[in-house]
């Protein structure tokens, strides 16, 4: 096997790939890249077992000869990543060795055997639907932070995807908050798709995505498939049903203010210099035009910051954890915010204040499980 290929495009390559490639395993053949060279195409693939990625090279390569072989991520990245040339040669040579030559240097890696790589699932469009980027990134990036942290809550690490006639809803929860957005796609399905996605998997997904792509999402039994650009991504699913969470938003509420987003985050920073101490535990109290954040004292310090806001019925205190409440400030676009709730044990309830002078936006919807104050 020997093949020729611009610097620029292996890195960009192994920028990608390396996304699905096992950190730390005890099977070291996952901690490897698996390239399928062909005379019309390189084929790079990653599998941890739980996620895949697959990469076509067509243009920027010249291939002299066909194989197939697996190599040491890390090590590849790294000595790739020294490289200031402007193109590589590649060729398989005896006793395993894979010479990785430049015009002013060479070196030899051990290369495996590409039979002990784990083979991709092979899958059938049983349900197959295609989303702009733009809306699947925004719809991952609007819920994927309430979704809860894979090696703590494994069973919560998910975000539900239900895309049904013209719309496409996505929604997330860790117990303690839960996410919706729902937006419009161009065009309708016709089948009802609706399955749990890892969030890790999301989180490569928006990552890896590019401007004006057309995704084509694939699933079928527990395997999800992911097409766009030159890119395959591949991924378990969940088989269990994601809970009916809609009744958990809140429909009536005897305090409801709004405020604006900006201006919230900052007294929310600086809140947070104190509130850390106290796991980030706060108070909120709301009376007519003013919104107060205050933290418990500390051996320091202790903080009151009042932020202008317009208060609708009742005057309320509530207790809330100000990194969940400023996480998702970030995910929200407009100027002002509502923040209702029904009373100081209640959920808290959380809303984008639409602007008319504004294209027609999705619906987001959050809530915040209150603390004890």
């Amino acid at each position: 096997m020997k093949f020729k290929i611009k610097a620029s495009t292996l890195k960009e390559w192994l920028s990608i790939v390396n996304h699905a490639v096992a950190n730390i395993t005890t099977t070291p053949i996952l901690e490897t890249i698996l390239l399928r060279v062909n005379f019309w195409n390189i084929v790079l693939i990653s599998n941890n077992l739980e996620m895949a990625i697959e990469y076509v090279i067509k243009e920027n390569v010249e291939i002299f000869s066909e194989w197939s072989f697996a190599i040491p991520s890390k090590l590849f990245t790294s000595l790739v990543s020294l490289i200031d040339d402007d193109e590589i040669e590649l060729e398989l040579l005896w006793q395993n060795n894979l010479q990785i030559k430049t015009e002013n240097w060479k070196t030899k890696i051990k290369w495996i055997e590409a039979t002990e790589f784990p083979v991709i699932p092979t899958i059938k469009e049983e349900m197959s639907i295609s989303v702009k980027w733009n809306i699947l990134k925004e719809s991952i990036e609007k819920t994927i932070f309430s979704s809860a942290e894979w090696n703590i809550r494994p069973t919560l690490a998910w975000l539900y995807v239900n895309i049904k006639d013209w719309e496409i809803i996505f929604a997330s929860t860790d117990s303690f908050r839960l996410s919706e957005y729902k937006t419009k796609i161009e065009k309708p399905t016709d089948i009802d798709f609706a399955q749990i996605i890892p969030n890790k998997t999301a989180y490569e997904v928006k990552s890896i995505i590019k401007e004006n792509e057309e995704i084509k999402i694939i699933s079928w039994h527990n395997q999800i498939w992911f097409f766009f650009w030159n890119t395959k991504i591949y991924s378990r699913l969940l088989n269990w049903k994601f809970p009916d969470y809609t009744n958990f938003f809140p429909t009536t509420h005897s305090t409801r203010v709004e405020v604006n987003r900006v201006d919230l985050i900052q007294a929310l920073k600086r809140v947070n210099l104190i509130s850390k101490e106290n796991n980030y535990s706060i108070r909120i109290s709301f009376s007519s035009q003013t919104m107060t954040l205050e933290t418990w004292e500390s051996q320091i310090w202790e903080w009151d910051v009042r932020v202008t806001a317009s208060l609708e019925w009742e005057e309320n205190i509530i207790g809330i954890n100000s990194v969940y409440f400023l996480e998702v400030l970030w995910v929200i676009d407009s100027t002002h915010i509502a923040i209702s709730f029904e009373s100081a044990l209640s959920p808290v309830f959380i809303r984008p204040v639409k602007e008319k002078d504004k294209d027609k936006q999705g619906e987001f919807r959050h809530i915040i499980m209150p603390l004890k104050i």
